[in-house]
């Protein structure tokens, strides 16, 4: 019987494999180059571990050499690529690759703001693993690893300022995400908004709308005087009289004053029909019942009318311009929402229910409040005159005058410390001694020296009248620094919105179904239609016919927004 032939391996075959040795990261991947000699054959066989092609434990490679880490590290983290020579098998060279941690991500934390103290942050993105870290300024924070896209950090901001969040990934090959921005505000209100009264002209109970820090709730009462505060206050005129813009009973058939009321979370949301200034207002629905106090009520007439709304359940304040009711939305000029639980801000150059992009509410006389001996905030005010320029906190201006003495919007004035208010009423006394610790600020043009509250019976007319008795040369310019005109509006980055999805795409009419979202450098959110103002990143809608509903995200820098659709059949 004969032997068959056998044809001997190439003499001389060596394999050369590069690199010798490779740190990788878990999920990535990493292309090896072997090269063989001393055959007409150059290809070769991959193996991680001895196994042909790997496995998902320790690693894949294809015949490329392209080798895909595995996602989760093996025990040891550490393997063997090898490259065997097709021409003779007995020819072989290897790879020692240790693997690391992967590099995680951040796509959004939650809430994106807070106030000063404890907090609880939700971080969103991926690659987390086991021993993950948030840090906040660099510095470790208390976290749970919920998943490999979620962590819970809890931790304490003893100051107010803008802090860094990224998240720090353990040896083996430790490794830091990119960063994203937390802004800490003011410290926390001493009273709840959930204790404000319910109704109209109720009783908010000590609470204060926006953190201590708030540039309405600040102390200015040492603050430096500006250098051009004489020649200001010349252009007002020295001898223009305060007047009290509210009071008790009618006026031409008008109550006098910007009124309010105090709803709870059962007040049902009304739509927003933007006439004017859609562009730069939040949308829609919000909590203003239809039959609202107009300013100017019971014949509110065609001047501002202003309608005010704070929620005592979820510590929002809604504010309309130039409102009408129809038969189920309001249509209104412009309209705004602010958070009173923030340091929120107007994205620059946008209007609000107010000429300077301020709020109205914190700025009002309230008889609650004077009633208690004490206002607590600077007050609203108007000029006649004011220049195309804008000072915080005020983010929009309406230049009628190009004098460069005329007052920019969100100037503060302040009654001097020498004013004798003796003889004064108590009530009167409470408003002399606010407008020298928090002054006034300029919020609108219209006439100068109107100083803004709420109606009022209870109000004593002619007592108000006696602040007639100040001059504008009472007062004072507060430093008016940064100054921002057209030429040198800040700019920065405007809110994300990523991740937006939903339980349920396809429905029933009624069902439930469940949005959410990330937001990264997002002041407030709105959800519209249905939802309205809210915090965290995630609401509840129940769809009667098919609808898209859009997330707005909104900062100081502008607005984003992503829409989903939910289909009914």
């Amino acid at each position: 019987m004969q032997t068959p032939h056998k044809t001997p391996p190439p003499a001389g075959v060596s394999v050369s494999l590069s690199p010798t040795t490779a740190n990788i990261r878990a999920g990535d991947s990493y292309t090896f180059q072997a090269s063989v000699s001393g055959a007409s054959n150059s290809s070769v066989t991959w193996a991680v571990n001895g196994t042909n092609g790997g496995s998902a434990a320790v690693g894949t490679i294809d015949a490329n050499g392209k080798y895909s880490a595995p996602t989760s590290l093996p025990n040891p983290n550490s393997v063997t690529v090898a490259a065997t020579s097709a021409a003779d098998t007995t020819k072989s060279a290897s790879s020692a690759v240790t693997l690391l941690n992967p590099t995680p991500t951040i796509t959004g934390i939650n809430p994106a703001a807070t106030n000063t103290g404890a907090f609880t942050l939700v971080v969103t993105g991926s690659k987390f693993v086991s021993g993950a870290k948030v840090l906040l300024n660099g510095s470790g924070l208390a976290t749970t690893v919920n998943s490999s896209t979620q962590l819970t950090a809890s931790g304490t901001a003893p100051t107010a300022g803008t802090y860094s969040v990224s998240v720090q990934n353990p040896d083996p090959g430790s490794s830091t995400s990119s960063s994203v921005n937390f802004m800490v505000n003011g410290s926390p209100q001493t009273a709840s908004c959930s204790g404000m009264a319910l109704g109209q002209g109720a009783s908010l109970n000590g609470f204060r709308p926006f953190p201590d820090d708030n540039l309405w709730n600040k102390d200015i009462s040492a603050s430096p005087v500006d250098a051009n505060s004489n020649a200001i206050i010349s252009f007002i005129g020295t001898t223009v009289s305060v007047h009290a813009d509210f009071g008790a009973g009618l006026y031409s058939g008008s109550t006098i004053g910007i009124p309010y009321s105090v709803v709870g979370g059962s007040q049902a949301l009304t739509p927003i029909a933007y006439q004017a200034y859609g562009d730069e207002s939040d949308p829609g629905p919000m909590p203003i019942a239809l039959t609202a106090p107009i300013e100017g009520y019971p014949n509110p007439g065609t001047s501002d009318r202003h309608v005010l709304v704070l929620d005592n359940a979820n510590c929002f304040l809604y504010e309309l311009y130039s409102s009408y009711p129809q038969a189920t939305v309001w249509n209104a000029d412009s309209g705004a929402v602010w958070d009173l639980l923030a340091d929120e801000q107007r994205p620059w150059t946008w209007t609000s229910a107010d000429a300077a992009g301020l709020p109205i509410f914190p700025g009002l006389v309230r008889y609650d409040e004077v009633a208690a001996g004490q206002i607590r905030h600077a007050i609203r005010f108007t000029v006649s005159k004011s220049k195309a320029a804008m000072t915080p906190p005020a983010s929009h201006f309406a230049g009628n005058s190009t004098d460069p003495n005329a007052p920019p919007m969100g100037m503060r004035m302040r009654l001097k410390a020498s004013f004798n208010a003796a003889g004064y009423s108590a009530a009167d006394q409470a408003i002399l001694v606010a407008m020298k610790k928090y002054g006034l600020i300029q919020a609108d043009n219209g006439s100068s020296m109107y100083i803004s509250g709420v109606p009022d019976d209870r109000w004593d007319n002619n007592d108000l009248h006696n602040l007639g008795n100040l001059k504008a040369s009472d007062f004072e310019v507060v430093q008016i620094a940064p100054l921002y005109t057209a030429a040198n509006v800040p700019s920065g980055v405007a809110p994300q919105i990523s991740n937006l999805g939903a339980s349920a795409a396809n429905v029933t009419a009624g069902t439930s179904v469940t949005l959410s979202w990330q937001t990264t450098n997002a002041s407030y959110v709105i959800v519209s239609p249905e939802v309205g103002a809210v915090r965290g990143t995630s609401a509840v809608v129940k769809p009667s016919a098919t609808t898209t509903y859009t997330v707005y995200a909104t900062n100081a820098f502008g607005q984003s927004k992503l829409a989903i659709t939910i289909a009914v059949h």
